[in-house]
């Protein structure tokens, strides 16, 4: 087991450089909870997630499922083209650093990748069908003696969970972790409490790259010892458009090839 997730850690990887050649649609539908567990408030927002000089940016496109006023849509227009002008002007050095930075937290992310693969004993439970297609399914429960290389990944021996991996591409197809007991992040004391829970699904799109599909949390916090963070959110991910890398953007909503 611990073989196989190694694998699919490699491929996880792999699958990442490409989902940057996609745009779509997210729509988060956020609900702040009270004491009891009861819906106190409900906020639905949609982006349009596009590619500006390569890099993804997020462009609000409706509110509680209605389109954006003229006000609210013109403030985002000009948003969005600041940081077209600023990718535009920047010079060589600036994106030198730019890229250096953007390289180094890719360094961490697959480094936080590879800890996730070795800070369990994984389990198979059996096997399912998922859109179509089969899927292992592996219980997985923390390693007692585990040393992270990566300081983001000392947490993970306060979750377990499960994971639904492709049978034919071994690649993640859903995952579900839920915290086990409270976990403390930063030098903020931020608090994440016991019972909070993550349920992430991938599909597969254009047969050549596994994209979001659904995204759903319940989180429990506290910050600073003082404000308490209560809510329920879901995503849901949708129209993914394969972006051309020889494109460029010229306005919002707007890209066209170079010639």
């Amino acid at each position: 087991m611990r073989a196989l997730t190694r694998v699919v850690a490699e491929n996880y990887r792999a699958n990442y450089k490409q989902q940057r050649d996609y745009t779509y649609i997210e729509r988060e539908v956020q609900k702040k909870l009270d004491g009891k567990g009861q819906v106190k408030s409900t906020e639905v927002r949609t982006y349009e997630v596009m590619v500006i000089y390569g890099e993804q940016f997020e462009r609000l496109i409706e509110k509680d499922d209605k389109p954006l006023s003229e006000k609210d849509a013109a403030q985002e227009e000009e948003r969005i083209q600041r940081e077209v002008e600023k990718r535009k002007n920047e010079s060589e050095e600036e994106r030198a650093k730019r890229q250096a930075e953007e390289e180094k937290q890719r360094d961490k992310n697959r480094e936080f990748v590879s800890d996730v693969a070795e800070a369990y004993n994984f389990r198979l439970v059996g096997s399912e069908l998922l859109n179509g297609r089969g899927a292992w399914v592996i219980a997985a429960e923390p390693r007692a003696g585990f040393e992270p290389q990566g300081k983001a990944a000392r947490f993970l021996s306060k979750f377990h969970g499960r994971m639904w991996i492709d049978k034919s591409d071994m690649q993640l197809v859903k995952l579900d972790v839920e915290a086990t007991d409270t976990v403390s992040m930063g030098w903020v004391l931020a608090r994440v409490h016991k019972g909070t829970r993550l349920v992430y699904e991938q599909i597969r799109v254009n047969d050549e790259v596994w994209l979001p599909g659904h995204l759903n949390f319940r989180l429990d916090a506290r910050i600073a010892l003082f404000k308490g963070y209560n809510e329920e959110a879901e995503r849901t991910y949708r129209d993914y458009r394969k972006f051309r890398t020889g494109a460029r953007v010229v306005g919002v909503g707007e890209v066209r090839e170079e010639k």
